[in-house]
């Protein structure tokens, strides 16, 4: 494993588990897009979108790349600590219930644990848009391995609750669908080469369902964010319909977005399952 060479103060704070002065960090105020890393071992740990501001004095977080920190109880009992899972490098402590943001978790994460590193990918270019098309589970491992997309979150959209649970959207009393978030960049894949992945991967003449499962969170829907991704769906739901094919899919703008919980997110990946 790669260990970088480290300074007497990153040291003292990545192996002997110390704390940097607040609002003294680099990243404190940092709003750059990107990926932060471990400056110990450079593994992936932080996205610049799950970065806030808490006014803590370090940087704040309120979630990590999948399995990509470790929890360990303080001896006192009173915090838990969170470090890089690949190295062990002491990176902060982890909050709960402070209510700072829809996730209600934080980060605290010292800077001097974290070096930054640019997704030039994720340019001002970049666009979103939101498919809801059965379980998105195994609609997300489609859609993340599509060339040109690059992000991708599940979560809930198209309902009235808010912060909605998963069990309560599979109960049908929110509204709300199961949404996958897909982040792309139009310079590499189209809006029309997304909707052939979207129409491709569900039965968008079934009503309120797929497969077997009948139930309004795994209706068809497009939630879009321009006016081009609306025209678009449009024009392509109309040419099918003269095609002869009964599209039932919703389109509307996209509202609030809830991602669901971790477990939930890269699920197929976690678990090993590549859907056909």
């Amino acid at each position: 494993m790669k260990r970088n060479k480290l300074t007497e103060e990153e040291a003292r704070v990545i192996l002997q588990k110390g704390t940097e002065m607040p609002f003294t960090g680099e990243y404190n105020d940092y709003t750059a897009s990107g990926t932060y890393v471990c400056r110990q071992c450079e593994a992936p740990l932080y996205y610049s979108e799950d970065k806030f501001n808490s006014g803590c004095g370090w940087p704040s977080f309120d979630e990590e790349i999948p399995g990509a920190v470790r929890r360990i109880q303080d001896p006192d009992g009173k915090r838990t600590e969170i470090v890089c899972r690949s190295c062990d490098g002491h990176l902060g402590h982890v909050f709960e219930g402070e209510q700072y943001t829809q996730k209600n978790t934080r980060h605290c994460i010292n800077s001097i644990s974290l070096k930054f590193v640019p997704d030039k990918k994720l340019t001002a270019e970049a666009e979103k848009v939101y498919f809801a098309c059965g379980c998105y589970w195994g609609k997300e491992y489609k859609f993340k391995h599509t060339e040109g997309v690059l992000a991708t979150r599940v979560g809930f959209m198209g309902g009235h609750q808010e912060f909605p649970t998963y069990v309560q959207v599979c109960r049908k009393v929110t509204g709300h669908a199961e949404t996958v978030e897909v982040t792309y960049s139009p310079e590499a894949i189209s809006f029309e080469e997304l909707l052939e992945v979207f129409f491709n991967m569900h039965n968008p003449t079934a009503d309120d369902r797929q497969g077997l499962r009948n139930s309004g969170n795994y209706r068809s829907a497009i939630f879009y964010t321009t006016e081009l991704q609306k025209v678009k769906s449009e024009q392509k739901v109309e040419l099918m319909i003269k095609e002869g094919v009964n599209v039932v899919t919703q389109m509307a703008p996209a509202g609030v977005f809830y991602p669901a919980d971790e477990r939930h997110q890269n699920y197929c990946e976690k678990k090993g399952i590549v859907p056909k």
